[in-house]
């Protein structure tokens, strides 16, 4: 049953079947009034010698017109739960599609009689003439391939911006499907506006039928059709963000995870599961290859991985590299701008506004990067010290000047902007900082006197969160920008990620320096994948840069130019920059030489949520292999109250995986008794996050 962890519902539930049912058969059960979606676990058993008054509630129906979820799947759903701390049915049934827990036995087979059988793939355009390959793609793909006597394997393809990844997956499908043309292939992308531009490349390569994609951002009829053509075997291609990994593909044989570092790969709701460290157990499990792409592996697989020669025999992963651009094109040249020497109060430099104003009159085009969305992060009233501060939320509420809101990112309250100070009744209040829109607006100031090369008034477009929310939004201003019509486009890391822009030939960062010295230790790692991604959008054409006789160009304006995660960028060294984070993880005793986990609580008072953390650090005390688990301090959340909810949070570390996880296993009874303690009293929720990705 689909339950969460801290209610308490065991994993598997008994029921009284007419016949017996096969293990992965969909079934509707009662569960208290309601009758629910269930999936049959284990092999059915008798109750013959039972006791005489235990009687099971009947089976309501069963799906049987769909074929059983297959045991490599069980298998999952079953590691998943084990290892993440949560329920068997909490995974198993969010991992299927929401509208096949309504439809009853009829509608489904109906349903069912839509899908055609699964057919070859067809032969389309691209297919028949592929693009030629580099050297550097030949080899690797030569080296992938001599691992088709086991067909099994995990590769970690280290490429940079613009190296051809993409044609390297193409190219894996298509040798699979040749040689094997009943098996399938799972490719996962980090991020939903990142699956059309990827669907459309398989689509052209290996015809409309072939491949589905599986992601929140479609309709439930959606999903349903993409989930049943890829459980049927029709669909041989499945693309998907990380919520594809718990796909039913009964003839998995390749799994592709591009851009493996995304932090998107970590579930944060419910079950907080790595889609990406799922996809390699499931690899292993299902004995298919998986190839995990990255130009900023996160540091984690660099780690497990070692180059194809095999210079360390200890890595778990083997390591592939493809350092070169395509067409001889070269990595931007990178820019570091000093702003300790700026006027104060400079938002971009006058040797950027040159640099910018020149691609403008060459034609091209220019990205700003700034990792945060709306007007301003705060307004402020300078009598008083008011602060648009969220009433529910230990946060500020973001001035978007666009529909004069103030709008909580955390709670989503939303208020009109005040005419005056509310504290004081100052009718002179004004934005603190700076947001992408405030960025679009200033920069469309300083260029208002600029013409195109046609005459024409210089345009700037902004591409996040709040300016993408309608539907098809999205897809209509990367169109814009892909046909020319964009000269500057302003964006958070929505614009820096995947994006094949041809006629960028200049990227800037404006103000990356927040992340250098934040409490996450992981957080240089992400500001790097970053730059390094966003640097990665411009120049990606060579035969463009030649014709405009134009040098690709990255730009970051700092107020640490000396900091040693710049120099790496400087020289495009991400191996200077994983050895130094290592050196320095290795001596902290921080992962990957060590596992976390945090055990969360949520209340409405501090005190009685940090309670409950460290009464259970307590009781955690007697299990076995505690004494080599640190229990740290229970301390609040870095935004400790969201929507008048108080969140604190203990983290739990070991050097030994396997004793964190022992532990963890023992200590779920003993919070479930807990909370129906006098300690658990005022706690809402609970949850154990494993493997966190931000502390």
């Amino acid at each position: 049953m689909q339950t969460p962890a801290h209610a308490a519902l065991g994993d598997l539930l008994s029921y009284a079947g007419a016949e017996p049912l096969p293990p992965g058969t969909l079934v509707r059960v009662p569960l208290g009034k309601r009758e629910v979606l269930g999936v049959v676990w284990n092999e059915p058993v008798s109750l013959e010698g039972a006791e005489p008054d235990m009687a099971l509630k009947p089976v309501g129906a069963a799906l049987d017109a769909l074929a059983p979820l297959g045991e490599g799947w069980r298998d999952l759903v079953a590691f998943a739960a084990r290892y993440y701390q949560r329920s068997i049915g909490e995974i198993a049934l969010a991992a299927l599609p929401p509208q096949l827990r309504d439809l009853s036995t009829a509608q489904l087979a109906r349903r069912l009689k839509r899908k055609s059988a699964a057919g070859p793939v067809a032969e389309t355009a691209e297919s028949a003439n592929p693009v030629a390959l580099s050297a550097e793609q030949t080899a690797v793909l030569a080296r992938i391939e001599a691992s088709n006597e086991t067909g099994t394997g995990t590769f970690l393809l280290v490429g940079s911006t613009g190296s051809g990844k993409t044609e390297v997956y193409l190219r894996c499908v298509a040798d699979l499907l040749a040689r094997e043309p009943e098996a399938q292939a799972l490719v996962m992308v980090p991020e939903i506006n990142l699956t059309p531009q990827l669907e459309a490349r398989f689509k052209a390569r290996f015809g409309e039928e072939a491949v589905v994609s599986l992601h929140s951002g479609m309709t439930n009829p959606q999903r349903l059709a993409s989930w049943l053509a890829a459980h049927s075997g029709a669909a041989r291609i499945v693309l998907g963000t990380r919520m594809a990994v718990f796909a039913s593909i009964p003839a998995l044989k390749l799994i592709v995870v591009d851009e493996e570092h995304d932090p998107s790969y970590k579930q944060q709701e419910g079950a907080r599961y790595s889609a990406r460290d799922l996809a390699v157990w499931r690899g292993q499990r299902e004995k298919a290859r998986v190839i995990l792409g990255s130009a900023t592996p996160s540091l984690e697989s660099w780690h497990q991985s070692r180059p194809a020669e095999g210079e360390d025999p200890g890595g778990r992963y083997v390591r592939l590299a493809m350092p070169s651009r395509i067409g001889a094109g070269e990595l931007p040249a990178v820019r570091l701008v000093d702003m300790n020497l700026q006027p104060p109060k400079t938002v971009i430099s006058g040797a950027l506004l040159d640099a910018i104003g020149q691609r403008i009159a060459r034609g091209e085009q220019s990205m700003i990067f700034l990792n945060r969305r709306g007007y301003a992060p705060v307004l402020a009233c300078g009598d008083c010290g008011w602060k648009s501060e969220c009433p529910h939320c230990s946060a500020y509420r973001v001035f978007h000047k666009i529909d004069r809101t103030l709008r909580c990112h955390h709670c989503g309250f939303t208020e009109r902007v005040p005419r005056a100070c509310p504290a004081c009744g100052n009718p002179d209040i004004a934005p603190v900082g700076r947001g992408t829109e405030r960025l679009e607006e200033h920069l469309a100031e300083l260029f208002s006197s600029v013409k195109r090369p046609d005459g024409g008034a210089v345009r700037i477009a902004r591409i996040d969160a709040d300016s993408t929310k309608k539907q098809g939004s999205l897809e209509s201003q990367l169109a814009a920008v892909h046909a020319g019509e964009v000269d500057v486009l302003v964006g958070t890391q929505m614009i820096a990620k995947g994006h094949d822009f041809r006629r960028i030939t200049l990227v800037a960062a404006v103000n990356p320096d927040g992340a250098l010295f934040s409490s996450d230790f992981r957080a240089p790692e992400r500001l790097f994948s970053l730059l390094m991604q966003s640097a990665g959008r411009a120049g990606r054409d060579a035969a463009y840069l030649a014709a405009q006789g134009a040098k690709a160009e990255m730009w970051v304006q700092t107020h640490h130019a000396q900091h040693p995660l710049f120099m790496a960028l400087r020289k495009h060294d991400y191996v200077a920059f994983a050895q130094q984070q290592l050196d320095e993880r290795r001596a902290a005793g921080m992962p990957p030489f060590a596992f976390q986990a945090l055990l969360r609580a949520d209340a409405r008072e501090q005190s009685v949520a940090q309670g409950f953390l460290n009464t259970a650090a307590d009781q955690a005390e007697a299990l076995p292999g505690a004494d080599i688990v640190t229990r740290y301090p229970a301390v609040p959340l870095a935004i400790q109250r969201v929507a008048n909810v108080e969140r604190a949070q203990m983290l739990i570390e070991s050097p030994s995986r396997a004793a964190l996880q022992r532990l963890l296993s023992g200590w779920q009874p003993l919070l479930h008794e807990l909370r129906r303690a006098p300690e658990g009293k005022g706690v809402i929720r609970w949850l154990v996050d494993v493997d966190p990705h931000s502390i």
